[in-house]
């Protein structure tokens, strides 16, 4: 089984770069699924099927070509399969705070019921062995990391706060149903829930199995987005997942030579070896620009050749979470794997959100969650082949500190 997500900044090309690889893993004889987790959906038109998917069809499995199918997940089809009675009292509340009732049903699709209901099925069609591979057309960033970071948050309310909610809401059901007209959750509601948690069961850990799950990453060759996508590789990475390449696309191939463009080709150039600095040794994969909109099977499977040449889709193409952060005794360690590298060699300094290790005249950004990125590295230490930084409160007013110096 392997899953792939593709994710990265809004309007990068993420879909495209999904569908040709999910034509060219097909192609190759894999039972392929191609599924949007982005609640704006464009997989059927990147594949100019929009004449084919009638509304009976919405949110099914639609077959493309042979080994080929696609799904849009519709949140209004999953409310009545999977969230009926949590729906049900999130629209009452709602209601009866004011709202009018058409309103208030349409507010009561609460963000993470589209993620909730994609990651029901993927965790379905991986326990019925149905496909040899789910590529997930995720939605930008932020949404995308809502999507991985949802089993936890789910298992943490399941142990924590599901249980003494539920009682509370028994004794006080009766009361407060007497003398005020607040809905209180029905024990449907509860049910409801975990059945949910049930159905969810293992999806976490099929998330965070590098064996099966990696994240790709789609880019272009502009400054503003390579941020994005930096921020977008820490996130992962803190969320414990491994990322196996970084795509580059859009790029302005070689035959185009006006004068117009020269700019535009050295800007992308320089990009483009960022991107190999910032991100090694995770491979980077270059997608050219094409003539012309990249529409329907034909043009997809360019796309995908471009993309992949012989290389076979499923591969791991990196199979090493680039690095990871932990909690330890209070402070945080960054574990960047750095080999042929002494401690000695190397320089960190601290810059706004974004710790820089500089090793001879080679500097390396890491950009730094927002839980972190208060915190100053106090030292660091070569463990193993990696780099290991540790990073706490300090109210020291240098900003750099050096990897000699002792860990907390």
């Amino acid at each position: 089984m392997r899953i792939v997500l593709y994710t990265g900044k809004g309007g990068v090309g993420k879909t495209s770069v999904s569908a040709a690889t999910g034509l060219e893993l097909a192609r190759r004889g894999y039972r392929t699924l191609v599924m949007s987790v982005d609640p704006a959906h464009s997989l059927s038109d990147a594949f100019d099927l929009e004449k084919r998917l009638m509304d009976h069809e919405a949110g099914k499995l639609v077959s493309v070509t042979k080994n080929l199918w696609i799904q849009e997940v519709d949140v209004q089809e999953e409310i009545a399969h999977h969230w009926d009675s949590v729906y049900a009292y999130v629209a009452a509340l709602l209601n009866v705070s004011g709202l009018e009732q058409t309103l208030a049903e349409e507010l009561a699709i609460f963000p993470g019921m589209e993620e909730v209901s994609s990651l029901l099925y993927v965790n379905q069609y991986v326990r019925e062995k149905r496909f040899d591979a789910m590529l997930l057309d995720c939605a930008p960033t932020g949404e995308s990391l809502r999507f991985v970071s949802i089993p936890t948050t789910l298992e943490w309310y399941m142990s924590k706060i599901f249980k003494l909610e539920r009682r509370v809401a028994k004794m006080v059901r009766p009361m407060l149903q007497t003398f005020t007209g607040v809905p209180i959750p029905q024990e449907e509601y509860f049910e409801n829930l975990q059945t949910l948690h049930r159905k969810l069961g293992g999806v976490d850990k099929l998330l965070a199995d590098p064996k099966i799950t990696t994240v790709r990453l789609v880019t272009n060759p502009e400054k503003v987005v390579l941020k994005e996508t930096q921020r977008a590789f820490t996130y992962f990475c803190l969320y414990g997942l491994t990322i196996d390449a970084v795509i580059v696309n859009r790029i302005l191939p070689p035959e185009v030579r006006d004068d117009f463009f020269t700019a535009w080709k050295d800007t992308q150039e320089k990009w483009i070896t960022s991107v190999e600095e910032f991100f090694a040794p995770v491979p980077v994969l270059r997608i050219p620009l094409f003539a012309d909109e990249v529409l329907g099977v034909d043009r997809l499977r360019r796309l995908g050749k471009a993309l992949y040449k012989d290389q076979d889709p499923a591969k791991h193409f990196y199979d090493e979470a680039p690095y990871r952060f932990r909690k330890v005794n209070g402070n945080y360690e960054l574990h960047l794997r750095l080999p042929f590298v002494s401690g000695q060699d190397i320089d960190l300094y601290k810059k706004m959100d974004e710790l820089i290790i500089r090793v001879g005249g080679v500097k390396r950004f890491v950009s730094l969650p927002p839980r972190i990125a208060h915190c100053e590295p106090l030292g660091a230490r070569m463990q193993d082949g990696k780099l290991v930084v540790v990073l706490g409160r300090c109210h020291a007013e240098r900003e750099t500190k050096s990897p000699s110096a002792p860990t907390a």
